[in-house]
């Protein structure tokens, strides 16, 4: 698929591997100290630790363009909490382009990364909507996020956020046990959503390569914060063999030991998206159903750095 340039960058434009020349510093009036634009009223109602979001127009449901998207009023949320107008933001597993697309419409600047040049095409396309603002740049970057680092400055970036792939979770047929009987069988069942069989992408890994992996990079991203910015990662835990595999706890505790500092656990409740569920293990064996929520893992940048371990 070809790729235009204007927001997209692969490994024949200039800018391939290089500084980019993109804004991070605020726009806005804010008085220094404070984390991001909201009013105290603003402020009180993100307090809850629970979230709740729904599907708009732009957002992306077809399976066939991206097989694991989330709400673009999600990716805002997160943008408008720990940003300020004008900042940098981080995606390193850009994917449909959400996170790019919930910046522009917030007036911040943004990177993202992807290994699939189907991905980045569609970044580009929907970047291509009008916009209210033309002081921030977004950018699709076609390249592994290990080689992030040769893309953006230390000390510019003040959120990272994104929903990386989820281990081997997506690599293997889909069942749709949580469906209803009768509706079990449509046009997913049986394939395989991974996104690729590249060796490159954590979504073909086992649980510890994939958590090792994961630390490599953000160890990499973490001179890239301001200190106290924020690290944000939206992930579900999953079943695997009759098993609960934690997928939450292993990031965390990778996390620590490559010197984040975890802050906050969020809930993304989408019970309010999830329509016609299924009945699995009744009687005998009780298991949560994890379509129904999601964690979001807030870390951030200490204020001096934290040894690894």
């Amino acid at each position: 698929m070809h790729i235009p340039l204007s927001h997209a960058i692969a490994e024949t434009h200039a800018l391939y591997r290089t500084f980019l020349p993109i804004g991070f510093e605020r726009l806005c009036t804010c008085p220094p100290t404070h984390l991001n634009c909201m009013t105290a009223k603003e402020w009180i109602k993100s307090q809850i630790g629970v979230w709740q979001f729904a599907y708009e127009g732009r957002d992306i449901r077809d399976k066939n363009l991206h097989p694991a998207t989330f709400p673009l009023a999600l990716a805002r949320k997160v943008i408008e909490l720990f940003t300020h107008e004008g900042e940098l933001v981080l995606d390193p597993f850009v994917g449909s382009g959400t996170s790019l697309l919930a910046a522009q419409d917030a007036n911040r600047n943004a990177v993202g990364f992807d290994l699939q040049p189907d991905y980045i095409a569609l970044c580009e396309q929907r970047l291509q909507s009008p916009t209210l603002f033309q002081q921030t740049q977004q950018y699709a970057i076609l390249d592994d996020a290990r080689h992030i680092p040769l893309y953006i400055r230390p000390e510019t970036v003040s959120l990272i956020w994104t929903s990386p792939p989820y281990a081997n979770m997506l690599n293997r047929k889909r069942k749709n046990k949580s469906r209803r009987g009768s509706e079990r069988q449509n046009e997913q069942y049986d394939k395989v959503e991974q996104y690729s069989q590249d060796s490159r992408d954590l979504g073909t890994m086992s649980i510890a390569e994939y958590t090792t992996a994961m630390g490599d990079i953000y160890e990499q991203l973490l001179p890239l914060l301001k200190p106290k910015a924020h690290c944000v990662i939206n992930v579900p835990d999953m079943w695997w063999e009759n098993e609960r595999i934690t997928i939450h706890i292993e990031l965390i505790e990778e996390l620590r030991r490559r010197g984040y500092e975890f802050r906050n656990t969020i809930i993304w409740d989408r019970t309010n998206i999830v329509n016609r569920i299924g009945i699995f293990g009744w009687p005998s064996n009780y298991i949560t159903m994890g379509t129904t929520f999601e964690y979001l893992l807030d870390f951030w940048r200490p204020p001096e750095p934290k040894t690894v371990k």
